[in-house]
C-alpha cells in the first residue's frame, strides 16, 4: 500500500500536469480564434482557464482547503455556464427552454457551496459542525456531478446526427469530468470522508478531459443546433439509472461496513470498474437502446411515436436529391422501415398483368423473391381492406380478415419478414412494403397501423406521381421517336420525286448518252441511300409476328445453338429440351431468343457459358435463357430494363428488349426475368402450348371448353 505522502506527491504532480495541459489547450483555442477571426468561444476559454487555476490551487493547497473548494465551487459554474453555451450556439435561445430550469437549480445547488464554505470557516472547530457541513458539501457536489451528466447526455443526443461528431469529443471530456466526480463523491458520502486515492486520482480524470479537448479541436467544429424533443424525455430517464446506480452503492457500502477492514476500499476500486465496464459495454448496443426504447414508449407515455420527429424525418428520407441518393423505390422502403426501426424491407409493385413483382430491396440481399412475389388473386384483398398484415400472426394461425389466403408461401417461409404495408391511391394498390424484423420485435398495435396507413398513403401518391412523370418521359421520347420517322420519311419522299423526274426526263433524252451516264449516277447514288435507310429500319420491323403456327420449340433452339457451335465464337449449350410444341412465329422467336443470348454474353465474363433450356407445363411452354453474369438489381428490371430508348450499351438504341416483349405478347405469350446482382438472370419466354390451343382460346373468349369441344 502506498503512504500517504507518496499519494499526496501524486495527487501535486497530477494537478500540475492538468494545469499545465489546460493552459496549452487555451493558449491553442486562442490562437486559433485570433487566426480565424472568430467571435464566439468565451465561455469555452473562461471554462479552461478556471480548471487550470483551480488544478493549480489544489496542487499548491490540497483538496479540502477552503480555497479550494471555492475554486471548485467556480469550476464547477463555468462548466455549467459551457453547456449553456454549447445548447444556444445557434442562437436559437428559445430552443433549450426545457433545459433552463434544470440549469438554474444545478447552478442554486452549486451556490450553496459559497454558503457552507462560510459555516466551515465559522465554525471550524467544531469537529460535530464540520463533519455535518462536509457531509451535505458531498451531497450538493453529488447531485451537481449528477445533473451534469444528465445535461451531457441531452445536449448529445438532442443534436442533428450530422453535427454529432463536433460535439462528440467536447461531451466526452465534460462526462469524464463529472463521471469521476460521481464516483468520488458517492463514495465519499458513504464513507463520511473524501478517499484520499481517488482525490489524488483526480488529476489524471482532467488531463484525460484535457485530450478529448485536444482532439476534438483537431477535428473541428460547426454550428450546433439543439433540438429538444421526444427524444430528449427518453435519454433524460438516464437519471433514473444513476439513481438506481447509488441505491445499489449505498446498499453494498453498509452491507460491506459490517465486514470492517480493506474491504471497503476495495470496494471503492470494484464499483468504478465495474460501472466502467456496464457503461462501455450496454451503452453503446443497439439491441439494449431498442429494448429501452420500446419498454418506455409502452409504459411511459400516451403516444409511442414523436409525429413531428418521424414526420420530418420522411420527409428528408424521400426528399434527398444528388448523384449518389438511391432511388425513388428504395427510398420508399427506407421510410417506411425507420418508422418501425425494421433492419430491411422490399417494395413489390404491380406488372402489367396484374400480379406484384420485386422493385426494390433496402438493406435486404439475401430474400429470395420469386419472379411473381405476390398473385393478381390477392391484390383485391389489400385494396379492400388496406389491411396491415402481421406476418407474426398469419405464422401463428390468426386470420382477421382472410389475410392467410392473401400472404404467398415464400413470405411465411421467410422468417425475416414481419409486417406488409400496402400503399393505396385511390383505393388502386401502387405497391406493397415487407418489412424486416427489428431488432426489438413486437407486436404491431392501433398506433402503429394508423401511422403506417397514412404514410402508406402518402407514399402511393408518390409513386403514382413518378408512374406518371414516366409514361410522359416516354410518351415524349416516342415523340422523339415521330420525328425521325418524320426526317427518315422526308429523305424518301425526296428519292422519290428524283427517280420520278429521273422516269419523265427518260422519255425525253433517252437516246443522249450524256444523260444516260447522268442517270446511272443518280441512281446508284438513290439505291445506296435506300439500302442505308432499309439498313437502319429493318430491325425494328414486326418480322411477321401476326401470323403464328405449330412450331417445334426443341427445333428452333438447336438450330440457333448451332450458329455458336464454331471455334472463337462464345459457347451456348442447350442443357434441357423436353418436347414441346409451341403456337409462335418462327422468324419472332428467333430473333427473341437471340437478342436474349446476346443480351447475356454481354452481360458475362469472357469464356462464360450461356445456357438454353425447353420445358413445358400444364399450358404452356417455357423458352429459358440462363447466364452466370453480373445480373440486374430489381430497381432496373423495374424502371429501365423493358423501357424503350433506355439503353446501358455505348451507341445503344435502347429499344431491343422492349421489342423483344411486344414480339413475345404478340404471339399470345409472355417474358419473365429473374436476376440477382452478381449471380446472373434467367429470362422466360412462355408461349402457347399448341396442345392447350383451343382451352386458352375457350378461356380468353370466355365459353366453355367442353360446350367447345362438343360444338
Amino acid at each position: 500500500m502506498l503512504s500517504l505522502l507518496t499519494w499526496q506527491g501524486l495527487g501535486q504532480w497530477m494537478f500540475v500536469t492538468s494545469a499545465f495541459a489546460f493552459l496549452v489547450l487555451i493558449a491553442w483555442r486562442w490562437d486559433g480564434r485570433r487566426r480565424k477571426r472568430e467571435h464566439g468561444g468565451w465561455a469555452e476559454i473562461a471554462a479552461l482557464a478556471i480548471i487550470a487555476a483551480w488544478s493549480l490551487i489544489v496542487a499548491a493547497t490540497g483538496t479540502t482547503t477552503l480555497v479550494s473548494q471555492c475554486f471548485e465551487t467556480l469550476r464547477s459554474l463555468a462548466l455549467l455556464a459551457l453547456i449553456l453555451a454549447l445548447f444556444t450556439r445557434d442562437g436559437r435561445h428559445a430552443s433549450v427552454g426545457p433545459i433552463r430550469p434544470v440549469l438554474a437549480a444545478l447552478v442554486f445547488v452549486e451556490m450553496l457551496q459559497f454558503l457552507l464554505i462560510m459555516m466551515q470557516f465559522r465554525f471550524g472547530q467544531d469537529t460535530g459542525v464540520t463533519a455535518m457541513i462536509l457531509q451535505i458539501s458531498f451531497l450538493f457536489r453529488l447531485l451537481v456531478a449528477i445533473g451534469g451528466l444528465v445535461l451531457v447526455h441531452n445536449l448529445y443526443v438532442g443534436a442533428a446526427s450530422h453535427q454529432r461528431m463536433a460535439l462528440r469529443w467536447t461531451c466526452a471530456a465534460l462526462a469524464v469530468i463529472w463521471g469521476y466526480d460521481l464516483n468520488l463523491y458517492t463514495i465519499a458520502y458513504l464513507s463520511l470522508q473524501l478517499p484520499l486515492e481517488l482525490a489524488a486520482l483526480r488529476g489524471l480524470a482532467q488531463i484525460i478531459a484535457a485530450g478529448l479537448l485536444v482532439i476534438g479541436a483537431v477535428r473541428g467544429r460547426s454550428a450546433m443546433r439543439f433540438s429538444p424533443s421526444r427524444a430528449v424525455a427518453f435519454q433524460s430517464l438516464s437519471l433514473m439509472v444513476i439513481g438506481v446506480y447509488m441505491i445499489v452503492m449505498v446498499g453494498a457500502a453498509q452491507s460491506l461496513a459490517w465486514l470492517g477492514g480493506n474491504a471497503s476500499q476495495l470496494a471503492q476500486l470494484g464499483f468504478i470498474f465495474v460501472s466502467s465496464v456496464l457503461v462501455l459495454a450496454i451503452i453503446p448496443s443497439g439491441r439494449v437502446r431498442g429494448w429501452l426504447k420500446v419498454m418506455l414508449a409502452k409504459h411511459f407515455f400516451q403516444h409511442r411515436y414523436d409525429y413531428r420527429a418521424e414526420w420530418l424525418r420522411f420527409t428528408r428520407t424521400i426528399g434527398r436529391a444528388g448523384s449518389q441518393t438511391p432511388p425513388l423505390h428504395e427510398r420508399v422502403v427506407q421510410a417506411v422501415a425507420d418508422i418501425t426501426d425494421s433492419l430491411a424491407g422490399l417494395l413489390l409493385v404491380p406488372a402489367e398483368s396484374g400480379e406484384l413483382v420485386l422493385a426494390s430491396r433496402w438493406q435486404w440481399p439475401t430474400a429470395d423473391v420469386p419472379a411473381e412475389a405476390l398473385g393478381a388473386g390477392s391484390v383485391p384483398f389489400f385494396e379492400k381492406s388496406a389491411f396491415i398484415v402481421d406476418l407474426d400472426e398469419v405464422r401463428a394461425g390468426i386470420d382477421h380478415h382472410g389475410e392467410h389466403s392473401a400472404v404467398p408461401a415464400w413470405m411465411l417461409e421467410e422468417h425475416s419478414a414481419w409486417a406488409l404495408v400496402p400503399l393505396l391511391h385511390f383505393d388502386r394498390l401502387v405497391g406493397l412494403v415487407v418489412l424486416g424484423r427489428p431488432q426489438v420485435a413486437r407486436q404491431l398495435d392501433w398506433e402503429d397501423f394508423d401511422l403506417l396507413r397514412v404514410v402508406g398513403m402518402q407514399l402511393a401518391s408518390y409513386l403514382a406521381e413518378h408512374t406518371g412523370q414516366s409514361a410522359l418521359l416516354e410518351a415524349s421520347r416516342f415523340d422523339e421517336f415521330n420525328r425521325r420517322i418524320a426526317f427518315v420519311m422526308h429523305d424518301i419522299k425526296n428519292l422519290a420525286s428524283q427517280i420520278s423526274l429521273l422516269v419523265r426526263n427518260t422519255e425525253k433524252h433517252a437516246d443522249n448518252p450524256d444523260f444516260r451516264a447522268d442517270m446511272l449516277i443518280t441512281l446508284r447514288n438513290a439505291a445506296d441511300k435506300l439500302n442505308s435507310l432499309l439498313a437502319r429500319l429493318s430491325r425494328y420491323g414486326t418480322n411477321g409476328s401476326e401470323r403464328v403456327e405449330d412450331i417445334d420449340a426443341c427445333e428452333v433452339i438447336n438450330a440457333i445453338a448451332a450458329r455458336y457451335n464454331t471455334p472463337g465464337l462464345p459457347q451456348l449449350y442447350v442443357t434441357q429440351c423436353q418436347p414441346c410444341r409451341v403456337m409462335a412465329n418462327r422468324e419472332a422467336l428467333e430473333q427473341v431468343v437471340l437478342h436474349l443470348v446476346q443480351n447475356a454474353f454481354d452481360a458475362s465474363p469472357e469464356g462464360m457459358a450461356v445456357f438454353l433450356q425447353v420445358s413445358a407445363d400444364s399450358l404452356h411452354g417455357m423458352i429459358e435463357v440462363v447466364d452466370t453474369g453480373s445480373g440486374m438489381s430489381a430497381e432496373f428490371i423495374r424502371n429501365r430494363l423493358f423501357k424503350p430508348f433506355v439503353s446501358t450499351k455505348q451507341g445503344g438504341f435502347g429499344i431491343g428488349a422492349f421489342e423483344a416483349r411486344e414480339l413475345v405478347k404478340a404471339m399470345r405469350g409472355r417474358l419473365d426475368v429473374e436476376s440477382r446482382e452478381g449471380l446472373g438472370s434467367r429470362f422466360t419466354i412462355r408461349l402457347p402450348l399448341t396442345a392447350a390451343r383451343s382451352l386458352i382460346d375457350s378461356i380468353e373468349d370466355g365459353a366453355d371448353p367442353l360446350d367447345k369441344k362438343v360444338a
